[in-house]
């Protein structure tokens, strides 16, 4: 091969490296372009309120480019435009996806968070105000799932920013597990199921020290107990309420006094 040939050859295949290198760059620059377009749309939609656009976007761009730096905090903003829009699901399945994908990154406790937040807003709707509805008649899944991953929040992260108020709104969730649990055993005990009642009043003993439901829960264990027959039980529930709810225990003595009988 002459010298003319390979020098011509060298200068094509330099060319031709050029020419690819400059489409790969123009590639990467056209993405890297189409990543933060798309992601400034989105937030520029969130922040103005307009949460079903900004959900479209982030969406689009989460399907586009999963692996982008940009993509994570989009799956956050999700999670918010999610619960904003009320799409309850949406925001319970986005905070899990993103908890079980990233255990280690330093916002689990925001989708943690969020997760306990979706669940608890159902507790607190307009139609419940509204048509005045009785939310410890109500069965306690949602209840129970909010309360659940705010404890989990509080156990893992402590010192997070949302621990504060997840804990404000755990105090709230027991009180309402604990009433519905009570209103079980009222209906027990109305029936005459004995054991059944004082089972269910021991839940919220047991499970939901401090609602204010312990001490009838207590009395209506103490009530159960004394129908069955069962007097080791109903002297310690005595105990428990001379030491810790006294005006419940001078309630149970003034009905004991109280005569079998009655003329009118």
């Amino acid at each position: 091969m002459s010298l003319q040939r390979v020098a011509l050859t060298i200068t094509l295949a330099a060319l031709l490296a050029t020419s690819l290198g400059g489409c790969f760059w123009r590639k990467e620059e056209e993405q890297k372009s189409g990543i933060e377009k798309l992601y400034e749309q989105a937030r520029k939609s969130m922040d103005s309120g307009n949460f079903k656009n900004a959900i479209l976007y982030y969406e689009n761009l989460e399907a586009r480019f999963p692996f982008a730096n940009q993509t994570k905090q989009a799956q956050l903003d999700l999670i918010y435009c999610y619960y904003n829009d009320r799409q309850i699901e949406a925001t319970v399945d986005a905070a899990t996806t993103f908890e079980r994908e990233n255990p280690t990154h330093p916002r689990v406790d925001y989708a943690l968070y969020m997760r306990g937040l979706a669940y608890f807003s159902g507790q607190t709707s307009w139609y419940h105000r509204w048509f005045n509805a009785d939310l410890a008649k109500r069965p306690p899944k949602d209840m129970q799932e909010s309360f659940s991953a705010f404890a989990q929040l509080i156990q893992r992260f402590p010192n997070s920013a949302y621990s504060a108020d997840a804990r404000q709104r755990m105090v709230f969730l027991r009180n309402r597990l604990a009433d519905y649990e009570l209103n079980v055993a009222r209906y027990y005990m109305s029936r005459g199921a004995w054991l059944a009642a004082a089972s269910r009043a021991r839940v919220v003993v047991e499970q939901y020290d401090g609602a204010p439901a312990v001490a009838e829960s207590l009395k209506i264990m103490l009530d159960a107990y004394r129908e069955l027959g069962m007097r080791d039980q109903v002297e310690d529930i005595r105990l428990v309420l001379a030491g810790n709810y006294p005006e419940t225990l001078e309630q149970v003595v003034r009905e004991e006094r109280k005569p079998w009988y009655r003329f009118w």
